[in-house]
C-alpha cells in the first residue's frame, strides 16, 4: 500500500498551491458542471472516477472491505482538504489533513 501514502504526501507537498488555487481538477470539474451536460463537464468528471478507480483498485489489493467506500472517503477529504485550504488561505489545513489520513491508512493496514 505504499503507492497511497506516496499519493497523500504528493497532495501535501503541494499545499502551497493547494491554498493558493485549491484542487485544478476538483475546481475544473465544478465549474465546467454550471455548462451545458455532455461536454468538457463528463471529461473532467473522466479525470476524478480515474482517481477514485486507481484509489479502490489499492483498496480492493489489501483486501480491505468496502474498497469503493474507502476510495471515496479518500478522495473526499483530499477534495474537502483542497477547498478548506483555498477558501481559508491556509496551507497547514492540508498538512494536518494528510497527516491524518495517514494514520487512518495505517489504522486500516492494521485490521
Amino acid at each position: 500500500m505504499a503507492e497511497v501514502p506516496g499519493l497523500i504526501n504528493a497532495w501535501v507537498s503541494q499545499r502551497d498551491l493547494a491554498a493558493r488555487y485549491g484542487c485544478p481538477t476538483g475546481t475544473l470539474a465544478v465549474e465546467l458542471d454550471k455548462r451545458n451536460e455532455g461536454g468538457l463537464d463528463v471529461e473532467a468528471g473522466k479525470v476524478i472516477r480515474l482517481l477514485l478507480t486507481w484509489v479502490e483498485c489499492q483498496f480492493r489489493e489489501l483486501g480491505q472491505p468496502n474498497p469503493e467506500n474507502l476510495a471515496l472517503t479518500l478522495v473526499g477529504a483530499y477534495q474537502g482538504m483542497s477547498l478548506l485550504a483555498n477558501a481559508l488561505r491556509e496551507s497547514g489545513i492540508a498538512q494536518r489533513e494528510g497527516d491524518r489520513l495517514l494514520v487512518w491508512l495505517d489504522s486500516l493496514e492494521a485490521n
